[in-house]
């Protein structure tokens, strides 16, 4: 299963505005994606109480997962996305 890294950007972390966000562009990917903190269990990523439940503050890495057709740029894509600050600006792609 295909996997990439990524250090959240936002000044909050993963709280609730982020979190949405970033549920929202998963929930619209081509494959199943699944996200973790460290040895933790993997939560899928279009599930806002389970990327909650990670408590991923601002430079927490977290592995995205993701196998099938359109795995490589769902990873690539939402990889960007944490790597941003959210709280920042409203991103363009929501």
């Amino acid at each position: 299963m295909p996997e990439r890294t990524a250090v959240i950007g936002s000044a909050q972390g993963l709280h609730a505005r982020p979190a949405k966000i970033f549920v929202h562009l998963a929930a619209q990917q081509p494959v199943p994606v699944f996200i973790r903190v460290g040895d933790g269990a993997p939560v899928p990523a279009s599930s806002i109480l389970g990327v909650l439940s990670l408590g991923a503050a601002q430079g927490t890495e977290v592995v995205l997962s993701a196998e099938g057709d359109g795995a490589a740029g769902a990873l690539e894509t939402l990889a960007g996305l944490l790597a941003g600050d959210l709280d920042a600006e409203e991103p363009d792609h929501v």
